[in-house]
């Protein structure tokens, strides 16, 4: 079997490689992506710096916490990310997995020489329990996504893609309230509001910076519940010195944090994922969250 790190071969044959190096870089990228799509199973969208993101999120779960329904866009959504490197890619990926798939879909990636960088829970007390995989690897793309839709294809993950609203969605917040309040202009998903917030300087993985679309940015995910008062959920990527200030700072407004962790092995510097979760008005949530953004290197307009 093709290992992630293995030399890169052509994507589908001669003639394929052949047309790819003879089109312009941005219908080559194309080429590469739809095939990639193809082999993982479902398409995904080209990102700012030509990062190729696929979400995956588990529609098939019924996840509750303190008796409020998950969204799948709010706390359950596989996605991996490819970023390109000349004729190879780098791919990065969260995925969540109910406890009986762990071991097969751990054994098939590690089998199709992806690699394990974390496993851990996200959020503390939902039912059923949901723990998040989080893999790496280098190497021919085509490779990479056939082995993560094999390892995939051993749980219930759905790769049909949500038919699209045939009008733009609406939400139940005041998100020009949380954009101001965060600094960042954030987007609905799912009926979920989400905020990334791109660190001032990201890390980087084998010299190449980690961008938002990759893992590399403050998330922070607002699930309306109904007269001003949602639920939030996300993780902080945080620097060394960063992490214990951050951590007071969410806990003395009321927002718990759920974990602490890595996502990645070889980032430079060494960052840490802190996982949190509260319900409550909004109003009071972002006073806490901006207490602990006040508290990070992130970028500022």
């Amino acid at each position: 079997m093709l290992k992630a790190n293995s030399l890169s071969i052509a994507f589908a044959g001669a003639t394929c490689a052949l047309l790819i190096a003879s089109a312009s870089p941005s219908l080559a990228q194309d080429a590469r992506w739809q095939a990639v799509a193809q082999a993982l199973g479902k398409a995904g969208t080209e990102m700012p710096g030509g990062i190729y993101r696929i979400g995956l999120p588990r529609t098939d779960l019924h996840v509750t916490l303190d008796g409020i329904e998950l969204k799948p866009t709010f706390a359950l959504g596989s996605w991996v990310a490819f970023m390109p490197m000349g004729n190879r890619a780098m791919v990065m990926g969260d995925l969540v997995l109910t406890e009986n798939e762990v071991e097969p879909v751990m054994k098939s990636l590690i089998d199709g020489g992806l690699e394990i960088t974390a496993l851990h829970n996200h959020v503390l007390g939902a039912q059923p329990v949901t723990l998040y995989m989080h893999i790496g690897g280098t190497g021919d793309p085509l490779a990479l996504a056939r082995a993560i839709h094999t390892a995939l294809a051993l749980s219930k993950t759905p790769f049909t893609a949500a038919a699209a609203p045939t009008t733009p969605p609406a939400i139940d917040l005041d998100t020009a309230a949380i954009d101001s309040a965060l600094g960042a202009k954030g987007s609905i998903a799912g009926g979920v509001y989400q905020v990334g917030i791109p660190r001032a300087v990201p890390p980087t993985e084998m010299g190449m910076a980690i961008p938002a679309s990759m893992g590399g940015a403050e998330a922070i995910n607002f699930q309306p519940l109904g007269g001003g008062r949602a639920a939030i959920t996300g993780d902080f990527i945080l620097a060394a010195n960063e992490v214990n200030p951050v951590l007071r700072a969410l806990r003395k407004n009321g927002i718990d944090v759920t974990a602490l962790h890595s996502h990645m092995i070889t980032e430079n510097p060494r960052m840490f994922f802190m996982h949190f979760w509260a319900h409550d008005d909004v109003a009071k949530l972002l006073v806490g969250l901006r207490a602990a953004l006040a508290e990070i290197a992130v970028k500022r307009d």
